[in-house]
C-alpha cells in the first residue's frame, strides 16, 4: 500500500521538567509527548465497523477505510445508529465520524473484500484493491478506481485482476499491484502486476513470483519497485519475500535469496527520504517475526529487530517508525522477554531500542492478530495516526478495528508511583518508588514530598518504559536521628499530567548505625531486597545504587513476622505453586558474583530459592546461577557449563527454623556457605553466559540433579542480596553474626502532661492549651512529663532525643538558645501556674541553638545517662530560654502537633 510519508529532523530525547518549588496537583496540560515520539497513546473516540480493516488511505482530512464488514457503528459509550458500510467507510480524520461518501464493495459469489487503499499522487483518485465484482452496481475486477470529489467510481479504469488483489502503489502513470493473481486483462502477470493509472491499461512490466504478493512500494525516486510477499522466486530467479525489481521492466535489480528465514513472508513495506522498511511474519519455529530497515542507496541492511510476534505493519514518520505486531518476545535485542503481547510499538528509524510509545489492542477476532495496517491523517492542523485491524478492546476499553492517535492533547497521567522509605544510620533516609508508566512519556518527573508538605523537598528526574520500570530512588540527608517521617512521590509527564500522590511512606530515622543492613550495603551489594513492602507490586531494593528493585507475581504473602534479622524488618512468604518474586532489571552475571539470603521452611516439595533466569513472568528457558531445595530439605547451588555442576549439602534445613544461605562463584570456584559455616566447594570458574533476571521463590529447575517435587517454594526468605564480587569467609560469618545479634529498638514516648507558666498572667494555668511558650523576660517556662518506658531484657538505653513541633502563628520561631533541663519537684498539667511552678536544675540535658520561623518539627539529642536512670518511672523536662524572643510550639493537645512533644528511645546490647 502506497502511503504518503512527511519526513523531518530527529528530535533529540528530552524532558519538559518543573522547579522543585511547584505544588502538589495537577499541572496545567500541554500538548506534548515525550519527543520523538509525534502522538500521544490516548485513543480518540472513532467509528466502528463490525469486522475486519485491512487497508486505510488519507486525503483532505478524510480517512478511507476498506476491510472486510458490512456497517459501522458509534463509538462504545455514544448514541447514534449503526449505518450500512459494505467493506469501505469514509471518517472525517478530526472527529472520526461518517463523511457523506458511500460506497458499496460487493461480488457475485464469496466474500468481497477490500485489502488495499491508495491515493494518486495529486490526491485526486482513490485506488481499491481486494476481491470485489462491483462498487455501487459498477462492474470492476478486484481493483477500482474513485474519483474522491464526487466519491464515485471511474468506470474508464477497468483494469481485470483475476483474483485478491492485497496490495498497491501509485505512481504518477502507474498503478502497481500486488496478491494472489495469475493473470490480469487475461494476459499471464503472476502476482505482481502494473497497469495504467488513467484507464487501467496492462503495461509490460513483469515480475512474476511463486507465491502471494502481499507489499507493492515505489521509492522515492520512482526508478525501483520493491516486492514483498510469500515467494521464493521471482522472474524464476531465486529472492525470497523481498526483491527490488525495476519500476518499468519488472526486471530484478537486487534479490535477497536466505536473507529473510523460509518460514517468514513480508506483510507490509514503507519508504521514507532515506530507506525502505519491512514488516515480517512467520509460522514455527526459528521463524523472522520483526522489522527490517534497508538503505535506499545501496538496498542493504540497516538494522534488523528480531522481536517475535507477527508484524503486520510498518509505518515511518517523523524519524520514528511505528508498528503494528503482537510481538511477544524482543529479548533477542535486548528488551523484554517472552510473554505478553505488545501490539503497537515505536522505534527510531535508526535503530531497534523501543520508544516510549505503547498504546495497545488485543488480539480480536479473526485470525487474532490484532491490528493490521496504520495511516497518518491531518485535519485542523493536528496529525492523526489511524490504526486498523481485527482487535476488539483499546487501551483496555471496548473498541472494535479501528482507533486513532493525536499529536496534541496528552492527557494520561502516569501511574501512581509505589514509594517506599528506609533509614539504615543516623542523618539518612533512603526515598525509593519503581518508576511509573506513562504510555507516550519515557521521562519522567518525579516529587518526594516530606511529612505533609506541599512543596517538594526534591525532584528526580528517571526513565521508564512498559518493560523497563527500574527503581529510582534519593536520599534525604536531612533526617534527624530519632525523628518518625513520612515521605510521598508523585510522577509528571512531559505534558504536565500529573499521577495522584503515592501512599505514605514512614520510617523512623535510627540513632545508631543499623548494623546488618549497613554492613550489607558496606560490602558492596548491588541488589538488597528486606521485603519489608507493605504492598504488592513492588520489592523495594535497598542497596546503595537502589535500582534493582523487584515485582511480586501472583500476591506473595508481605510483611512476614518474625524476619530473619533481630529488629523491625519483615520476610516475604512463597506458597510453592505460583508465588515468586522476579526481578525488574534485564542484566549479565559477571565472572564473580554473591548471591545470599536468609530461608525458613519446613517443606516436603523442595523448589528454588533464588536464582538467575532468561525469563521474567514466565518460566526462563535458561537458568542457573541458584540456590535450591530437595524435597528431603538439602541445599543445591548450581552453575550450567555446558552440564550442571553443583555443591549439595549434607545436612537438611527445612526444620522451619531461620537460616542463611551464601554462594559465590570466582576466580576460586564454586563455594556454598549455611549459617556462617562453609559447606562444598567446587573448582568451576564459569557459567552460562546470558541476559536474564533474578527470580526469588521459583523459576525453571528441568534437567538438574535431585530435582524437587516443585519448582517454587514454600516458606519465607528474607534479607536476599547479590553482590558483584566474592564474599571471603569472614564477610560471610560477619553477616551471619550480625543478623543473629540483639537488634536495636525504637520506642517513642508522647508527652503524658505538659503546660507552660506565664510571668505576664501569674495566676493562670494552660494546661487545656494547644500551644506552649517559652521566653527569657518577661518568662514563659513550659513543663513536659513522660511516663519512661523500661529497657528491654538484656538491653540498656543508648540514645535519647526530644522533638517538638513550632506552631503556624507568625514568629512562632526563636534566634534564642533554648535549654531543656530537668524538673525537680513535682506539678501537675491542670495545677501548675507561674506562681507555684516547679523547680528545675541547671545542667542541660540538651539544647535548641534558636529555631527558625516556619512550623516544623525540631530534634534535639538528650543526655542519656541522666534519662537512662530514671527509666520506668515518670520523668520531667522544662524548655527555657535566656533571651526575649518567644518560641512558640503546639502542646499534645493539638492535633497539629502530630505526635509531639515526643521522646525518642533507642535500646541496645550493652
Amino acid at each position: 500500500m502506497r502511503r504518503s510519508r512527511g519526513l523531518a529532523a530527529a528530535l533529540a530525547l528530552s524532558l519538559a521538567g518543573t522547579g522543585a518549588g511547584a505544588v502538589l496537583g495537577l499541572v496545567p496540560q500541554a500538548a506534548a509527548v515525550t519527543p520523538p515520539v509525534a502522538f500521544t497513546a490516548d485513543a480518540l473516540s472513532t467509528w466502528q465497523p463490525n469486522g475486519v480493516v485491512w487497508a486505510l488511505a488519507e486525503t483532505g482530512g478524510t480517512v478511507f477505510v476498506g476491510g472486510t464488514f458490512s456497517a459501522v457503528r458509534p463509538p462504545e459509550g455514544s448514541g447514534g445508529a449503526e449505518q450500512s458500510a459494505v467493506n469501505f467507510a469514509a471518517l472525517d480524520a478530526a472527529t472520526g465520524a461518517p463523511t457523506s461518501c458511500h460506497l458499496s464493495f460487493t461480488v457475485g459469489g464469496g466474500t468481497a473484500t477490500v485489502r488495499a487503499l491508495t491515493l494518486s499522487p495529486d490526491k485526486q483518485t482513490l485506488y481499491a484493491g481486494g476481491y470485489f465484482g462491483a462498487v455501487n452496481g459498477t462492474p470492476v475486477s478486484s481493483l477500482a478506481a474513485i474519483d474522491v470529489a464526487t466519491c464515485t467510481v471511474k468506470t474508464g479504469f477497468r483494469p481485470a485482476f483475476a483474483a485478491t488483489v492485497r496490495a498497491l502503489a501509485v505512481t504518477n502513470d502507474t498503478v502497481y499491484a500486488g496478491g494472489d493473481f495469475l493473470t490480469v486483462a487475461g494476459q499471464p502477470r503472476r502476482r505482481f502486476a502494473a497497469v495504467d493509472a488513467d484507464d487501467g491499461a496492462l503495461r509490460p512490466f513483469t515480475a512474476d513470483a511463486d507465491e502471494p504478493g502481499r507489499a507493492v512500494e515505489v521509492t522515492p525516486d520512482g526508478s525501483r519497485v520493491l516486492l514483498g510477499g510469500d515467494f521464493f522466486t521471482v522472474n524464476g530467479t531465486d529472492t525470497h519475500a523481498l526483491a527490488v525489481v525495476d519500476a518499468g521492466s519488472g526486471a530484478l535489480t537486487r534479490t535477497y535469496a536466505g536473507f529473510i528465514e523460509t518460514n517468514s513472508v513480508v506483510k507490509d513495506i514503507a519508504t521514507d527520504a532515506t530507506g525502505f522498511y519491512t514488516a515480517n511474519e512467520g509460522t514455527g519455529g526459528g521463524v523472522f517475526d520483526g522489522r527490517i530497515a534497508l538503505d535506499l542507496g545501496d538496498f542493504n541492511q540497516r538494522w534488523r529487530d528480531t522481536c517475535l510476534g507477527a508484524t503486520q505493519a510498518v509505518l515511518p514518520y517523523q524519524n520514528v517508525l511505528y508498528s503494528a505486531s503482537h510481538a511477544h518476545d524482543c529479548s533477542s535485542v535486548g528488551e523484554y522477554p517472552d510473554g505478553q503481547r505488545h501490539h503497537l510499538l515505536a522505534q527510531p528509524t535508526t535503530s531497534v531500542g523501543k520508544l516510549g510509545w505503547a498504546p495497545d489492542t488485543n488480539d480480536g477476532i479473526g485470525e487474532g492478530i490484532g491490528p493490521r495496517v496504520m495511516a497518518v491523517g491531518s485535519k485542523g492542523g493536528v496529525q492523526y495516526l489511524w490504526v486498523g485491524g481485527e482487535f476488539t478492546t483499546v487501551n483496555g476499553s471496548a473498541q472494535q478495528s479501528l482507533t486513532r492517535f493525536a499529536s496534541t492533547g496528552d492527557t494520561g497521567a502516569p501511574t501512581v508511583p509505589v514509594a517506599t522509605a528506609a533509614s539504615f544510620k543516623p542523618g539518612e533516609v533512603q526515598v525509593r518508588w519503581r518508576t511509573s508508566l506513562d504510555l507516550d512519556d519515557s521521562a519522567l518527573t518525579y516529587r518526594i514530598y516530606r511529612g505533609g508538605s506541599a512543596t517538594p523537598i526534591a525532584t528526580v528526574t528517571a526513565d521508564s518504559l512498559f518493560f523497563k520500570r527500574p527503581q529510582a530512588s534519593w536520599t534525604d540527608t536531612t533526617a534527624a536521628a530519632g525523628q518518625s517521617y513520612t515521605y510521598r512521590v508523585t510522577a509528571t509527564d512531559a505534558a504536565g499530567n500529573t499521577s495522584a500522590p503515592s501512599a505514605t511512606a514512614s520510617v523512623t530515622v535510627p540513632t545508631s548505625v543499623d548494623a546488618y543492613p549497613h554492613q550489607v550495603r558496606a560490602d558492596g551489594a548491588q541488589l538488597f531486597w528486606r521485603y519489608d513492602d507493605a504492598s504488592l507490586p513492588n520489592v523495594a531494593d535497598s542497596s546503595a545504587a537502589g535500582n534493582q528493585n523487584g515485582v511480586h507475581l501472583n500476591a506473595p504473602a508481605l510483611r512476614q513476622t518474625p524476619g530473619a534479622v533481630s529488629g523491625a524488618s519483615t520476610a516475604i512468604g512463597f506458597n510453592g505453586t505460583d508465588t515468586r518474586v522476579y526481578g525488574d532489571q534485564r542484566q549479565t552475571i559477571g565472572a564473580a558474583y554473591t548471591i545470599e539470603t536468609w530461608f525458613k521452611t519446613n517443606t516436603t516439595r523442595g523448589g528454588k530459592l533464588f536464582g538467575f533466569g532468561n525469563n521474567q513472568v514466565r518460566g526462563s528457558s535458561q537458568y542457573d546461577k541458584h540456590l535450591y531445595m530437595t524435597n528431603d530439605g538439602r541445599l543445591v547451588y548450581g552453575v550450567y557449563t555446558g552440564a550442571t555442576r553443583t555443591i549439595t549439602t549434607g545436612a537438611a534445613y527445612n526444620d522451619d527454623q531461620w537460616h542463611h544461605v551464601v554462594a559465590t562463584q570466582g576466580p576460586g570456584g564454586m563455594v556454598l556457605y549455611v549459617d556462617g559455616a562453609q559447606q562444598g566447594t567446587l573448582a568451576v570458574t564459569t557459567h552460562e553466559n546470558y541476559a536474564g533476571y533474578w527470580h526469588a521463590g521459583g523459576d525453571s529447575l528441568g534437567g538438574w540433579p535431585n530435582p524437587p517435587t516443585s519448582e517454587f517454594w514454600a516458606g519465607r526468605l528474607d534479607e536476599t542480596a547479590v553482590y558483584p564480587s566474592v564474599l571471603s569467609a569472614a564477610q560471610v560469618q560477619n553477616h551471619y553474626a550480625l543478623a543473629t545479634a540483639p537488634a536495636d529498638s525504637v520506642v517513642q514516648v508522647r508527652a503524658a502532661e505538659d503546660t507552660y507558666a506565664n510571668a505576664g498572667a501569674p495566676d493562670a494555668n494552660y494546661g487545656g492549651s494547644s500551644s506552649l511558650a517559652v521566653r527569657g523576660s518577661s518568662p514563659y517556662t513550659s513543663y513536659l512529663r513522660f511516663d519512661l518506658p523500661a529497657a528491654p531484657a538484656g538491653t540498656v538505653l543508648k540514645s535519647a532525643s526530644l522533638s517538638v513541633k513550632t506552631s503556624t502563628m507568625s514568629g512562632a520561631g526563636t534566634a534564642d538558645t533554648v535549654s531543656v533541663v530537668p524538673v525537680t519537684s513535682t506539678w501537675t498539667e491542670a495545677g501548675t501556674t507561674y506562681y507555684n511552678r516547679p523547680a528545675t536544675g541547671t545542667a542541660a540535658l540538651g539544647s535548641f541553638p534558636g529555631i527558625p520561623d516556619g512550623s516544623a518539627v525540631h530534634t534535639t539529642g538528650l543526655n542519656t545517662a541522666a534519662l537512662a536512670g530514671a527509666l520506668g518511672t515518670g520523668y520531667s523536662l522544662a524548655l527555657t530560654s535566656p533571651g526575649t524572643d518567644a518560641l512558640w510550639l503546639w502542646s499534645s493537645e493539638a492535633a497539629a502537633g502530630e505526635g509531639t512533644p515526643q521522646l525518642t528511645l533507642t535500646f541496645g546490647a550493652p
